[in-house]
């Protein structure tokens, strides 16, 4: 060989081991408007309709009515967030070489709970509370 092809060969072989890193992030999410914001924005005390509760969240996990006939729906959201990454480096010089990987996963998981109580006011049912927790960890 010659020295013009040798050191052909030794760039490129610099130039493609050189080190890449990677970052995947992905959510299990159902899509729902489910959301602190969404809450706050749509639940009006005594002017926020059953229809429109439906129209924004969709129907309920749960449905139920107590002894004066006020109705309590239960929405509940659970979301798992998945960060994984990793990177990896090679190097060689023509006849010596080196080389790393690593990796790494990390999860959390949010819920929220929201209980709405609705009253017939009118003929219509209205929402008469609301009420929502979250947790995160």
């Amino acid at each position: 060989m010659n020295r013009y092809a040798v050191l052909c060969m030794a760039l490129a072989v610099l130039l493609f081991g050189c080190a890449t890193q990677r970052e995947i992030e992905s959510q299990k999410v159902s899509k729902s408007n489910l959301t602190a914001g969404q809450v706050s924005i749509t639940l009006k005390k005594n002017i926020t309709t059953q229809q429109e509760v439906v129209e924004t969240f969709g129907a309920p996990n749960l449905v139920t009515q107590n002894a004066d006939g006020e109705e309590s729906w239960t929405y509940q959201k659970q979301a798992t967030v998945s960060n994984a990454s990793s990177s990896s480096a090679f190097a060689t010089i023509v006849l010596a070489g080196a080389s790393s990987n690593s990796s790494g996963l990390e999860q959390s998981s949010r819920t929220i709970t929201l209980i709405i109580k609705f009253r017939d006011i009118k003929g219509v049912k209205t929402v008469t509370d609301f009420s929502s927790r979250y947790s995160s960890f």
